[in-house]
């Protein structure tokens, strides 16, 4: 297990928030500081900082490492971090998924499990870039889907507005970005064109601007491959280990949920629970 408390690892509370800190008035886990006085944290930064500290307590309460007296959480180093990662080892423990259980997901999950499917796709990107009004960039992008899914838009407008609009270097071509599989996306963008339940609608613009880490998109399916479904038993260990990773993320919050229901946390707010019958 790779020691990790950013926002993508299992141990991110989705719930927590930084907004509201006073910097002046350090933030504290168990009365220990987790900046200096005055130190304006990313919210990030701090939310991190607490989950490392509330797991160093938590080793500490254990014995694992040494019971010194800190007023600021210290940093640690690697020594300590393997002791942290052996200890959540023993404590978060999550059953194996049957075999019952991976055929289902398989059923329930064939797009994942298509091979050779493709799209031919062309878009529009409307760029979201630091200090963007977003509520206006999106406005202007929905305006814009509007005309495109008007049953009276001219042939070749996609092209035009793509050219006119789009803040991609494809849209120098229209807006053709030709055949993507599911591996040649962006994950949010895999999961819109292939995953999702209404994405199979065939050929034409969505119905709706797809979001992903780069902006809003335009989406229009010019032509698609189907692909095959592959079969359970050549997927299958892929799928334990999926569902083996996915079990274990649910553990580990709760893990770090119970941690933080057990202490006392000052100048941040982060998702607690005081039971651990709670899910």
């Amino acid at each position: 297990m790779t020691m990790c408390v950013s926002p993508d690892s299992a141990l991110d509370c989705a719930s927590a928030h930084g907004a509201g800190v006073d910097p002046h008035v350090p933030a504290r886990i168990n009365g220990v500081a987790l900046h200096e006085p005055g130190q304006a944290l990313d919210a990030q930064v701090l939310r991190e900082r607490a989950y490392a500290e509330l797991l160093r307590q938590r080793a500490v309460h254990q014995g694992l490492l040494p019971r010194v007296k800190v007023d600021l959480a210290p940093a640690l180093d690697e020594a300590e971090h393997r002791v942290i990662e052996a200890m959540t080892d023993r404590e978060v423990t999550c059953p194996e998924p049957t075999d019952d259980e991976c055929r289902r997901y398989h059923a329930a999950n064939k797009a994942r499990f298509t091979m050779g499917q493709a799209l031919h796709v062309r878009h529009i990107l409307f760029a979201v870039t630091p200090g963007v009004n977003v509520h206006a960039l999106t406005r202007r992008a929905e305006t814009a889907l509007l005309e495109l899914l008007h049953k009276d838009a001219p042939a070749g407008r996609f092209e035009q507005r793509a050219a006119e609009l789009s803040n991609c270097p494809s849209g120098a071509q229209g807006g053709d970005l030709g055949w993507l599989s599911p591996e040649d996306c962006a994950p949010e963008l895999a999961t819109a064109l292939f995953y999702q339940a209404d994405t199979q609608w065939g050929v034409g613009v969505h119905p709706r601007l797809v979001h992903t880490r780069f902006g809003l998109h335009i989406i229009e399916v010019l032509d698609r491959k189907n692909g095959t479904l592959a079969p359970y038993e050549d997927v299958a260990q892929s799928i334990r280990q999926r569902l083996q990773h996915q079990s274990r993320a649910t553990a580990l919050r709760q893990y770090m949920r119970l941690l933080v229901g057990q202490a006392k946390v000052e100048g941040l707010a982060l998702d607690g629970a005081s039971s651990p019958l709670v899910q």
